[in-house]
C-alpha cells in the first residue's frame, strides 16, 4: 500500500512528514532543508519556482512571487482589506467577490488555491523522491479556526497538486498528537499556536491512546506577518522622516524591508538588539540612500503591545470553552515559529502559570502529528483516536434577522444535528434557508456560507408544514446540508454553494492545468540538465583535445571538433534529443580516440620506446 504523507501547508513555511518504521520521520526536501518556503513565484524567462529558489528571487521579482497565501485561501476579497497591504503582489476580486492573485508577467490570476496547490506538489514530489513511490494520498493540516470554506479551499488545493486529500486535521491537534503518542496518562494539555499568518489554542484531554479536544480558540488574522509589518512600519516612518522618501511606493524596496523585518525579529529571540542595514535602498538626485538602524527588544515589544493583547483573549475564550482552570493544565506546547520571540513566551507563562514545553520543534511538530494520523488511517499506527471539534457554531437565519445555531462551537466532531422549521406564509410551496458561521446573534453579523432553496413543499397554512434541516460536520470539518419535507418524505441533498470561492469546473480546471505545467516544468528542466550535461562534455572533450595535441588521430579530432560545432548548434535550438544524440556520439569519439592514443603508446613500448609499469608491483623507491 502506497504511504500517505501528513503535510503541514504554512503561511510562512510547510512541512512534510511520514510514518516510517513506526515512527514520524521528517522529509528533507531536494535543497536538504527540513522545511520549505511557502512560496512560488513566475520568471521573466517562463520558469516556475517553488520554495527557497523562489523565496531567493523575491526583491528582484516582488510582483510575480507569491508569499503568505495561506492568508487569502477560501477567503472573499472584503475580508482580507489589511492583508492585501502587506505582499508586494496585486491583490484582486473577482465578479464573486473572491480573492485573486495578479501575475503580471503571465498576464493572468491565480487563485490562492492554486499557489497553494503548487506549494503543496513540491513536498509530495520530495517525499516520492525519498520514498522511492509515488505520493498519491495526504493529510493536509489547517488552523483550528478555519471556517468552513477555508476548510473547503484547503481541500481544493490538495486535489489541484494531485493529491488525495483523505483529511483535513486541525493544527494544534496534530501537535498534541505529535506530542502524546506515547502518552499512558491522562493529560490536559493546553497548545498554543501561533505561526506566519494564523493563532489557535487548543484544550485536550490525552490519555492511553484518546485525543480528545475540548475546546478552541483563535484568530485567523493574527500571526508572524503581523509582527513583521510591525517593523516595517517602523524602518518606513523612520527613513521618511529621516530621508523625506516613501519607501511603502517602492515594491523592491519594500520586499527587502518586509526580509530585514523577519531577520531582525529572529535576531531578537536570542539577542537585545540587532542592525538593520540595506545599502542602495533608494536612489535621488543627490546619489544613493542607505538604511541604517538599530532596533531593541523593548523597542520591539512596545511597537507589538497589541498584537501580544490580541494573544491573551483566545487562550482565555478556550480555557473558559473547557472549563478548565489554569491550574487544571499538564503541559503547555508552543507551536509556530512566533512562539520563539521571548515575549510570547513570557504571556504564555503568565496566563497559564506554567513554562511552556521546549520538547518538541515548533517549526515540524505539526507536520509530525498529521504523520502519525496518515499513520492511523493507513494502518500504521494502531489504538488511536482522535475526537476533534468544530471551531465556529452553525446554523441558519430564521425570522428577524435571527442566527439558530443547530451545532454549538467547540462540539465534537464527526457530528450530525437536526432541527425542525416551518412556513411563515399561508399556501408556501417553498423555503430559503441561509446556512450561516459564527458566534453573533444576528445572521447579518456572521459569516455567510450560502443559501439554497427546497422547493415542493405541499401547500398548507403557515406553520404547518414540518421541514427537518439537517446539518452533517464529517471528520474533516467540513458541512454538508440535506433537507426533508416530513409530510411527502421528499429528501434533497444540499450543497453549500459559497462555502469554496472556486467552483467543482474550476477546481477540474486547475487540475489539468497543474498537471500540463508539471509537464512543461519537467520538459524545461530536462532541457536545462541536458545543455548542462552536453557544455561540461564540451569543455572536458576541449580539454583532452588539447592535453593530448598530436597523439590524437586527425580523423578523431576533426570529428569530434565537427560534434561540438553540432552540438553547440542543437543547444541553441534547444532540442533535447539531439543535444543527447550529439553527446553519445561525442563521448564514443572521444573513447576512440583515446584507444587510438593508448594503442599507439603499447606498440611504442613494445618496441622498446618506453619503460611498462607492471600493474602488480610498483617499486617506491
Amino acid at each position: 500500500m502506497a504511504k500517505v504523507v501528513g503535510i503541514d501547508l504554512g503561511t510562512t513555511n510547510s512541512c512534510v512528514a511520514v510514518m516510517e518504521g513506526g515512527k514520524p520521520l521528517v522529509i528533507a526536501n531536494a535543497e536538504g532543508g527540513r522545511t520549505t518556503p511557502s512560496v512560488a513565484a513566475q520568471t521573466k524567462e517562463g520558469e516556475h519556482l517553488v520554495g527557497q529558489i523562489a523565496k531567493r528571487q523575491a526583491v528582484m521579482n516582488p510582483e510575480n512571487t507569491f508569499y503568505s497565501v495561506k492568508r487569502f485561501i477560501g477567503r472573499k476579497y472584503n475580508e482580507v482589506t489589511e492583508e492585501s497591504k502587506q505582499v508586494t503582489y496585486k491583490v484582486l476580486k473577482d465578479s464573486n467577490g473572491n480573492v485573486k492573485l495578479d501575475c503580471p508577467v503571465l498576464k493572468k490570476q491565480f487563485a490562492p488555491e492554486e499557489i497553494s496547490a503548487q506549494v503543496i506538489r513540491k513536498l509530495a514530489d520530495d517525499a516520492s523522491k525519498y520514498l522511492g513511490e509515488t505520493v498519491t494520498q495526504a493529510i493536509i493540516t489547517v488552523p483550528a479556526y478555519f471556517n468552513d470554506a477555508q476548510r473547503h479551499a484547503t481541500k481544493d488545493a490538495g486535489k489541484i497538486a494531485g493529491l488525495e486529500v483523505l483529511r483535513i486535521i486541525n493544527e494544534p491537534t496534530a501537535a498534541a498528537l505529535a506530542y502524546g503518542l506515547d502518552k499512558k496518562i491522562n493529560e490536559t494539555i493546553l497548545v498554543f499556536d501561533l505561526g506566519g499568518g494564523t493563532f489557535d489554542v487548543s484544550i485536550l484531554e490525552v490519555g492511553e491512546g484518546v485525543f480528545e479536544v475540548k475546546s478552541t480558540s483563535g484568530d485567523t488574522h493574527l500571526g508572524g506577518d503581523d509582527f513583521d509589518k510591525k517593523i516595517v512600519d517602523w524602518l518606513t516612518t523612520e527613513f521618511q522622516r529621516n530621508e523625506g522618501i516613501d519607501l511603502r511606493k517602492d515594491k523592491q524596496a519594500l520586499q527587502r524591508l518586509t526580509e530585514a523585518a523577519e531577520k531582525a525579529k529572529i535576531d531578537l529571540s536570542s539577542a537585545t538588539e540587532t542592525a538593520i542595514n540595506l545599502p542602495f535602498i533608494a536612489v535621488t538626485a543627490q546619489g544613493p540612500k542607505h538604511l541604517e538602524m538599530t532596533l531593541s527588544r523593548s523597542q520591539f515589544e512596545a511597537m507589538c503591545a497589541n498584537l501580544f493583547d490580541r494573544c491573551r483573549i483566545p487562550l482565555e475564550q478556550a480555557l473558559k470553552d473547557a472549563k478548565v482552570d489554569r491550574a487544571q493544565l499538564d503541559e503547555v506546547i508552543l507551536v509556530g515559529g512566533s512562539t520563539r520571540i521571548p515575549a510570547v513566551q513570557q504571556l504564555v507563562r503568565k496566563l497559564t502559570g506554567k513554562d511552556p514545553c521546549q520538547g518538541v520543534n515548533p517549526d515540524e511538530v505539526v507536520a509530525v502529528g498529521a504523520a502519525i494520523q496518515a499513520g492511523v488511517l493507513g494502518g500504521e499506527v494502531k489504538s488511536l483516536l482522535l475526537l476533534d471539534v468544530t471551531p465556529l457554531s452553525l446554523g441558519v437565519e430564521t425570522l428577524g434577522g435571527v442566527m439558530t445555531r443547530l451545532i454549538e462551537r467547540n462540539t465534537t466532531i464527526p457530528v450530525q444535528k437536526s432541527e425542525i422549521f416551518t412556513t411563515p406564509a399561508d399556501g408556501q410551496t417553498s423555503v430559503e434557508v441561509h446556512v450561516l458561521q459564527g458566534e453573533r446573534e444576528m445572521a447579518s453579523d456572521n459569516k455567510s456560507l450560502g443559501m439554497f432553496r427546497f422547493g415542493g413543499i405541499a401547500p398548507a397554512p403557515r406553520g404547518v408544514p414540518q421541514i427537518e434541516v439537517t446539518f452533517d460536520i464529517d471528520a474533516n470539518g467540513i458541512l454538508s446540508v440535506s433537507a426533508k419535507d416530513r409530510a411527502t418524505g421528499k429528501q434533497q441533498s444540499i450543497t453549500i454553494t459559497g462555502a469554496s470561492t472556486l467552483g467543482k469546473q474550476d477546481v477540474e480546471r486547475m487540475v489539468q492545468e497543474a498537471e500540463r505545467n508539471a509537464a512543461a516544468d519537467r520538459k524545461r528542466r530536462e532541457q536545462i540538465d541536458a545543455k548542462n550535461m552536453a557544455d561540461a562534455l564540451i569543455y572536458q572533450t576541449e580539454k583532452q583535445l588539447k592535453e593530448l595535441g598530436g597523439k590524437v588521430p586527425t580523423a578523431e579530432r576533426n570529428r569530434a571538433e565537427g560534434l561540438i560545432g553540432e552540438l553547440r548548434k542543437a543547444m541553441d535550438q534547444d532540442n533535447v534529443a539531439r543535444i543527447e544524440s550529439l553527446s553519445n556520439d561525442l563521448k564514443q569519439t572521444m573513447m576512440q580516440a583515446g584507444n587510438a592514443v593508448y594503442a599507439h603508446a603499447g606498440s611504442a613500448a613494445a618496441s622498446g620506446g618506453e619503460d611498462v609499469i607492471d600493474a602488480d608491483v610498483v617499486d617506491s623507491d
